[in-house]
């Protein structure tokens, strides 16, 4: 029978959602929506002691900003619904399903499968210096487990009155002793690893009567009848681990495909995209902004401005590629072209000019009207009033330059506010002794102009300034200089056309005067 395909996202709410984790989120929602299927947020809260408040909450809200809607899971603290029915799957925190991993952690010790272990953090943490005073590694399998306080070594009725006695006891795996794994990555092909190599991971504490992630994850995948398993490259060591538990718990028939994905690297490629990078290099390595229990604010690609279809396919080419030369795509399309298949091995560089180009990309597909809407409030904190129309002709005058909304002001304020002081450098530079007397006759020649607009202006300025014999550089950029402040912006003309012939002659005689 063919099972619908249903995929995970299942993030540990330990701090904010960094862009390597919303990349996984987005290759499992394409996946999902590609074959049909269901894409669920579950969230994986056992590690109490890395609990961070507001982490899940966060993560809800960076999804819900890049357009990745779960099927099914929490959002907004509460169940997802499918259908108007609460799905039978849930609940989605493991925390409110601490009450299941216990009886799957006895089923394996009753196989054989898994131990009691009794040794204290201490006594592992002494072991683990001796072997290193000595150049080794402390490894608890079958190497050391024969001489350590478990089970596997006490009567039954010695490993009764421990359980009973105490709290401090672990499930752990009973790692095979000398055993081929056999597995299958859909994106990194077969892999094979000798069980000798491995340890007796932990899988449920009785001190806080949590699972570990190895126990929760597989539990929970089964239940929930997960048939892909698409999850970050650090989990890659511990596929033989859940390879062998989906063995010994019998449910190798309903056992998920598992795809493993390359690590976010530094713009340089050595090592691991961190937060570090970003406050270094200037960009950030989180969706959303976040402020810490310290009170220290990190960027968000939202509060920079980002547009999320654009942090999405920035995302999506983060390891991906769609096989042929184009780079926007819709969320849409992203379902369409997906394939784990085109998904790389080898690491992906994290390019900031790339993901500037992208936002730059989207931002040109806006509409003008849009712009508009967004730009007014930016223009309203400055306490400028102006109406949409003349902000719609601005904003095409400028919009090819820009990378976000936020540019707009920097690129344009002085389309809506005259210069109040002025580069001395290329006022040094390009006036000359004669360039009053050359300024009072362009407004001159301004006064009796009409129409004043660009097309107009434009052959009008140069034939006066070539007939009346001047250097065309030099009065074009004091010009700029009187209209601007500085040497940036449009085309005199435009600029002139745009504020008008009252406020421009005001300009240059300003300019004159100071």
């Amino acid at each position: 029978m063919i099972r619908k395909t249903r995929v995970r996202f299942a993030p540990s709410p330990t701090g904010p959602l960094h862009i390597g984790g919303v990349r996984t989120a987005l290759y499992n929602y394409l996946y999902a929506k590609q074959n049909g299927g269901d894409f669920l947020l579950r969230i994986e809260d056992t590690d109490s002691q890395r609990f961070v408040p507001g982490a899940e909450e966060y993560i809800i809200e960076a999804l819900a900003w890049c357009g990745i809607s779960p099927d099914e899971g929490v959002e907004d603290g509460k169940i997802v619904e499918v259908a108007s029915e609460k799905h039978s799957h849930a609940p989605y925190r493991q925390s409110q399903r601490k009450h299941l991993y216990r009886k799957y952690a006895e089923e394996l010790v009753n196989k054989g499968y898994a131990y009691y272990s009794f040794d204290s953090s201490e006594d592992l943490e002494a072991l683990r210096k001796e072997a290193e005073a000595k150049g080794d590694t402390f490894i608890y399998n079958h190497t050391t487990r024969d001489t350590l306080s478990n089970s596997l070594r006490f009567s039954q009725d010695e490993t009764l009155r421990r359980l009973n006695g105490t709290n401090e006891w672990v499930v752990r795996f009973k790692m095979p002793e000398n055993r081929i794994v056999k597995m299958k990555d859909l994106i990194r092909g077969d892999i094979e690893v000798n069980s000798g190599t491995l340890d007796d991971k932990v899988l449920w504490k009785a001190i806080d009567e949590l699972p570990t992630y190895h126990l929760a994850n597989i539990v929970d995948d089964h239940l929930m009848e997960i048939t892909e398993v698409i999850r970050g490259e650090e989990w890659l060591p511990s596929l033989p681990l859940h390879y062998l538990l989906y063995e010994a718990f019998g449910w190798q028939d309903s056992q998920p495909k598992f795809a493993h994905l390359s690590l976010l690297l530094k713009p340089d490629g050595k090592g691991k995209l961190s937060k570090r990078d970003g406050d270094r290099l200037g960009f950030p390595v989180f969706p959303l902004q976040w402020t810490n229990e310290q009170g220290e604010t990190s960027r968000g690609y939202r509060e920079d401005g980002y547009y999320p279809e654009a942090f999405i396919n920035l995302l999506a080419f983060l390891g991906w590629n769609p096989g042929t030369e184009k780079e926007i795509f819709s969320l849409k399309e992203l379902v369409e072209a997906f394939s784990l298949e085109r998904v790389v091995k080898s690491g992906a560089k994290f390019n900031p000019d790339k993901a500037r180009w992208f936002n730059q990309e989207y931002l040109r597909k806006e509409s003008t009207l849009s712009l508009v809407d967004s730009f007014k409030p930016v223009l309203l904190s400055k306490g400028i009033d102006k109406n949409d129309a003349y902000i719609a002709k601005v904003i095409d005058l400028i919009k090819e330059r820009a990378v976000f909304v936020n540019d707009f002001w920097s690129l344009s304020d002085y389309l809506f506010v005259a210069p109040s002081s002025y580069d001395q450098a290329v006022r040094t530079k390009f006036w000359k002794e004669d360039t009053p007397a050359v300024l009072k006759e362009i407004i001159g020649m301004l006064e009796g102009f009409e129409p004043f607009t660009k097309e107009a202006l434009e052959p009008a300025l140069s034939s006066f300034i070539k007939e009346k014999g001047y250097q065309m550089g030099s009065v074009m950029n004091i010009l700029r200089l009187l209209l601007v402040g500085e040497s940036k912006g449009a085309g005199i003309a435009d600029i002139m056309s745009l504020i008008g012939k009252q406020e421009t002659i005001s300009r240059i005689e300003r300019g004159l005067s100071d």
